[in-house]
């Protein structure tokens, strides 16, 4: 075990003053004094900083783009009314914290209590009643039928006045 030792030893001395007892470093020296010796470069300036500009979406309360465009005719529009205007002191109901368009009729119900429509939308579906609310216009249901909805809603006409607005939403095809 020993001499194995030792003759490890001496092959690791062997082999360290192999690797550094020559200071022949003319080779790299040589190509450091051509590299010293080239001219000097430039570092080129950074490009000119060009500040951000916020871009603001300005468009959010024009028309939907794949809806086609309403004429008006200010001569032929309707007129409101001071005494048409919705009930302001009544409790709001849970539709109406929703947008008309979103909702569809899926289907009705009658039993002794009455004929049902099945709403589509805010979350899920909804059975309504003649006299129910619904959507953001103050829209109230006046009739429920096999193949859709009446809703009058009450909206301003931008005179200070009232308009009775009606609305259907029919039944939706189960595809």
């Amino acid at each position: 075990m020993n001499r194995a030792r030792l003759t490890a030893l001496g092959l690791s001395l062997v082999a360290l003053t192999g690797c550094g007892s020559s200071n022949d470093f003319g080779d790299l020296q040589q190509y450091m004094n051509e590299v010293r010796a080239k001219p000097k470069g430039t570092i080129e300036p950074l490009p000119a900083f060009i500040p951000y500009e916020a871009f603001t979406y300005s468009a959010a309360a024009l028309r939907h783009p794949f809806q086609p465009p309403v004429k008006l005719d200010l001569t032929q529009r309707q007129k409101g009314s001071k005494d048409i205007q919705p009930d302001e002191s009544r409790v709001k109901q849970f539709l109406e914290g929703f947008n008309i368009e979103n909702f569809t009729m899926v289907g009705t119900l009658a039993n002794g209590g009455g004929r049902y429509a099945l709403i589509k939308g805010g979350d899920g579906v909804h059975r309504v009643k003649i006299g129910d609310y619904l959507g953001r216009n103050h829209g109230r249901i006046v009739e429920i039928s096999d193949a859709g909805v009446d809703v009058v809603e009450i909206v301003p006409d931008g005179e200070g006045g009232w308009l009775e607005r009606p609305r259907s939403l029919t039944l939706k095809e189960r595809t």
